[in-house]
């Protein structure tokens, strides 16, 4: 199985990972409609016995259901499993202490002492500061309870702050998580990639299939029964999908070539990329086995640079 390690001398895990925002989530993601608890269950031990065990999550995923899921598979599980989670900054969260409460909420939906990853969610300021959430984390890497510390949604220049106040405990930061996809590549023109680089901070791709629009499975036809966040996407219409019709020719040729799924070769891509763990969701053990035949074999340099080339300006 091919591992990485987050950031320059964090938990070594999975080159590819497992996002479950949608276990749990009743708002945006239909949980309890078109899936349930047993489907992730599935999704869950599927991923693991694939070799996939970086999972990453958030206590604001069903209100804490993702991780309280999460938890009880790991009970479950004799494997070793890798955990990242998120800290949301609420505006009524005004103390330090509140970072260390709601990290100790995380940790026993979780039903585990220590996970590998722990993130702030959006580079949201109110009372707390990006140095009031960097110096709380440090310390709590110095604890024992997170592995390493990320930060999400940040752009280059809230990174490298955030990699600064860590630097000064003596802590490097290790994840920046965004969305990044086939089409969704604005870290590549906003400086964010480029500085992650610099810093040696690893990039967590979230929404790596584009909410599954790079699977291939919608159509003209199928989209006009969509269900939750896909039906306000305008790339889910059928002009959208009109417009991505040169990319998902390529794709098919690529499919073709190695006998893998549009999907598959779409997080192959970003793995290309380096220093890039996409997280896919999964909500069935179907998915979660096509996830993880993304890895195992590689594109071409040639064939990283025609499907840029093919995919839409970011």
């Amino acid at each position: 199985m091919q591992t990485i390690k987050l950031g320059s001398n964090g938990p070594t895990v999975t080159a590819l990972g497992v996002g479950t925002w949608a276990w749990g989530d009743t708002l945006f993601w239909a949980y309890g409609k078109d899936f349930g608890a047993k489907d992730v269950a599935e999704a869950f031990q599927a991923s693991v016995d694939a070799g996939i065990t970086f999972f990453d999550t958030a206590e604001v995923y069903g209100f804490g259901e993702s991780e309280r899921l999460i938890g009880q598979f790991c009970k479950q599980t004799s494997q070793p499993v890798q955990i990242a989670t998120k800290y949301f900054p609420l505006p009524w969260r005004w103390q330090k202490s509140a970072i260390a409460d709601a990290l100790t909420a995380s940790l026993e939906r979780l039903q585990t002492e220590q996970i590998s990853l722990y993130q702030i969610h959006w580079p949201l300021e109110f009372l707390l500061k990006t140095k009031d959430f960097m110096e709380v984390l440090a310390e709590e890497v110095k604890k024992g309870r997170i592995q390493s510390v990320g930060v999400s949604n940040y752009s280059a220049a809230q990174m490298a702050l955030a990699h600064q106040y860590l630097a000064e405990k003596g802590i490097p930061l290790a994840v920046n998580q965004v969305p990044y996809s086939l089409l969704t590549r604005q870290i590549e023109q906003n400086g964010t990639l480029e500085k992650a680089r610099q810093l040696g901070v690893t990039i967590l791709a979230y929404s790596p299939l584009a909410q599954g629009l790079l699977t291939g499975k919608y159509t003209p036809e199928s989209v006009k029964t969509l269900q939750g966040a896909r039906r306000i996407d305008p790339r889910f219409s059928p002009k959208g999908l009109q417009k991505l019709e040169p990319l998902f020719s390529t794709l098919k040729d690529l499919s073709a070539k190695y006998d893998k799924t549009l999907a598959q070769v779409s997080l192959n891509w970003l793995v290309a990329q380096g220093n890039i763990i996409p997280i896919p969701g999964a909500k069935n053990a179907n998915q979660a086995k096509q996830n993880a035949g993304a890895l195992g074999w590689s594109l071409t340099p040639e064939e990283v640079e025609l499907l840029r080339l093919k995919a839409p300006k970011a």
